[in-house]
């Protein structure tokens, strides 16, 4: 990765599948550890983040990075938030230099759009422009169980490079909390990210350092 490329924006999704806290959560990580964040919403991810969580956003897009970057405490600059047919978003287009993209809480529809590049969207679009330009996708499902068309539509976007991730959390490091269960796989998109983070223990690290 060049020095440009490690300075560049990481593109954030958030789609209509239950788990809006895996999303909020990445996004508060990312900008807490300075990276700029490019994020999308579809309208379902709006409804869900609002019945799921205490967040109220608004429904402008200026008004959404305003309202998150005053509740992670960053600069308006950090967050930069894209309407869904705002097809001039850098990251419609592979010129532009999102370093990687996130599809998380990833719905089984949006799945199998990115699946044949369907791009109807701009979430869509950007999906399909880090998979063409060979740039990290990691796209993060929240459903069960998978039908064999959703294994499928799976399979295709990891053979074009996607990382599937789906949002099972391991139990290993005994959790106390939702917050701790969340931040397992927050801590596992960040890991493949490039990301520091101090989210919670390694697997055999507490033992090595008795």
């Amino acid at each position: 990765m060049t020095t440009n490329q490690s300075r560049a924006p990481i593109a954030l999704a958030m789609t209509g599948a239950s788990g809006a806290q895996y999303g909020l959560r990445l996004l508060e990580c990312l900008l807490a550890s300075g990276q700029r964040v490019y994020l999308m919403l579809s309208r379902p991810a709006q409804v869900v983040v609002g019945s799921e969580t205490d967040f109220a956003l608004p429904g402008r897009p200026a008004e959404i990075a305003r309202n998150l970057a005053e509740r992670f405490g960053v600069d308006d600059g950090a967050l930069e938030v894209f309407g869904q047919e705002e097809w001039t978003a850098p990251v419609a287009s592979g010129s532009a230099t999102a370093r990687a993209m996130v599809v998380c809480p990833c719905s089984m529809a949006t799945i199998s759009s990115l699946a044949v590049g369907a791009s109807r969207n701009l979430i869509e679009r950007a999906g399909d422009v880090m998979i063409k330009e060979r740039r990290p996708l990691i796209v993060v499902p929240r459903e069960t169980p998978f039908s064999a068309i959703h294994l499928e539509n799976m399979l295709r976007l990891a053979r074009a490079g996607a990382v599937v991730m789906p949002a099972n959390p391991g139990f290993y490091h005994r959790p106390n909390s939702v917050a701790e269960v969340v931040d397992f796989i927050v801590a596992r998109i960040l890991d493949h990210l490039g990301v520091d983070h101090d989210l919670g223990p390694r697997w055999g690290m507490e033992s090595r350092a008795d």
